[in-house]
């Protein structure tokens, strides 16, 4: 199907750029050093390219990213960096040989994971995110208690999200060797081979780690582009149509339905974005640029993967403006 004829909005993925921030990404952090964030893309698509390079483990947000990852054949080590207190369906994909580990901060999760039948598990360690993770101090604890119950603890993770959109590369460097110091502390008490964490932010950052669960590297975001010291580059677009022209505006197909909006509106090169409705993105143009005419195809940048991603069901991959690959976002929904 060529590019002009599908309908629109649709996610583009140019094929080069994202092979090429795969690339940058691997010859840093290579094999299973990495471990990608598939809640990025949420496509086996992409996690296949990934797998290729040698990252055969992966890190999911949700049960529904374990189980496609795993029927797709990806299941070699996936960890759910995520509390779950129901984790039946995580114990039936450990069964069918996947190997499955989870993330615990809390006696009542450590419980889930014995009456789900999961076997494995990482402790959560709060590294300055107030978000998700026990104290540090508590981690040894609860590590022992995991044991006592029949668990395998693997380790620790932590996640220093609060410094990943610090635009000063100094400040998110210091900083992540405070948060890093915190989950050495919680290490040392719990043990194990894996210390996990990071992303896409503090992929330079981030020394502390063993693994490194970044994902928005591969595609990136306006939002990200904001650093300047990270040479990943625009690899997802969201094709639109123009389909009204006013007096010094125009307005095209791609609006709230189409983007995650947590971050602020999609971006155009050349146009200043004036705000987005339901199906409607509205838009004016820059100094030396005209406004498109209707039927005119326009791609605009997200500033937020993650939500984006999982409003589409599918991806064109392209070279130029030829469709090469489709695919599915198979791993939407929970």
């Amino acid at each position: 199907m060529p590019l002009d004829e599908i309908t629109t909005p649709g996610l583009i993925v140019d094929s080069a750029a994202l092979d090429r921030n795969l690339a940058t990404m691997a010859a840093a952090w290579p094999g299973r050093t990495l471990r990608p964030h598939v809640k990025a893309h949420k496509t086996t698509g992409i996690a296949r390219r990934q797998a290729a390079l040698g990252h055969t483990g992966f890190t999911c947000a949700t049960i529904r990213e374990v189980e496609v990852m795993a029927a797709a054949g990806l299941g070699e080590d996936l960890l759910l960096a995520n509390e779950v207190v129901d984790m039946r369906r995580l114990g039936t994909v450990a069964a069918s040989g996947a190997r499955v580990t989870v993330a615990v901060d809390s006696e009542a999760t450590v419980a889930a994971a014995v009456s789900g039948g999961v076997r494995e598990v990482l402790i959560d360690v709060n590294v300055g995110l107030p978000r998700c993770g026990c104290p540090p101090e508590r981690a040894g604890g609860l590590a022992e208690q995991a044991r006592a119950a029949g668990l395998v603890v693997r380790g620790v993770m932590g996640y220093e999200g609060h410094l990943m959109h610090e635009p000063d590369a100094e400040q998110r460097r210091r900083q992540a060797a405070e948060s890093m110091a915190l989950l050495a502390r919680a290490h040392a008490d719990v043990g194990g081979d894996v210390v996990s964490g990071g992303g896409t932010g503090t992929w330079t950052a981030n020394t502390g780690v063993t693994e490194l669960q970044a994902g928005s590297y591969a595609l990136m975001d306006t939002t990200y582009r904001g650093l300047t010291d990270l040479p990943f580059e625009p690899a997802l677009t969201v094709l639109a149509t123009v389909i009204s022209v006013g007096d010094g505006w125009a307005v095209a197909d791609a609006g709230l339905k189409a983007f995650g909006m947590d971050e602020g509106n999609p971006r155009l090169p050349g146009y200043l974005i004036w705000y987005c409705s339901d199906e409607h993105v509205v838009f004016s143009a820059e100094d030396g640029h005209e406004l498109p005419a209707v039927g005119d195809r326009v791609r605009l940048e997200p500033a937020h993967i993650d939500p984006t991603c999982a409003l589409h069901e599918r991806m064109y991959v392209v070279d130029g403006d030829a469709i090469v690959e489709v695919w599915p976002i198979d791993m939407r929904g929970w």
